[in-house]
């Protein structure tokens, strides 16, 4: 039996006309070159952290002070970093806030803080730390006011 060809009309042409090689080629560079930025991207946003604050342990110290213990991991331990550390209420809601300066020194290092609160807290969390020191906790002259 030999093989019919299907009727012109109804299926629209048949294509025996392939795509060149030149575009096959370029779709296959742009297509690798796609993959490597992402691959970039994303390992400089999920790769490993160059500072890490992990909260150790906490101690409620009434309705309106919480104490949070920390460890500081950092890459670069000769540079000063930044910790944003939290209160947080029964709801999740956070009720105070505190930012704790982190010297130069070891690699890691264990820090505590009091956060104030504004109202009862059932926990402190590390929010985060970071090498961008704000200038009013690097200089030694406190704010006025």
């Amino acid at each position: 039996m030999g093989e019919r060809p299907l009727p012109e009309g109804r299926y629209g042409r048949s294509s025996d006309r392939r795509t060149p090689q030149r575009v096959r080629i370029a779709l296959l560079v742009a297509g690798v070159l796609v993959g490597g930025v992402l691959a970039f991207v994303g390992y400089r946003n999920l790769g490993t952290t160059p500072i890490e604050g992990k909260q150790t342990a906490y101690e409620i110290l009434g309705n309106d002070a919480v104490k949070i213990s920390f460890e500081v991991a950092r890459d670069q331990p000769e540079r000063p970093a930044v910790c944003i550390v939290r209160a947080r209420s029964k709801d999740g809601d956070e009720v105070g806030r505190r930012e704790v300066l982190i010297p130069p020194s070891e690699s890691t290092v264990i820090e505590s803080a009091v956060i104030k609160t504004s109202r009862p807290a059932i926990t402190g969390v590390v929010f985060g730390c970071s090498y961008q020191v704000p200038e009013y906790l690097s200089s030694t002259t406190r704010p006025s006011g």
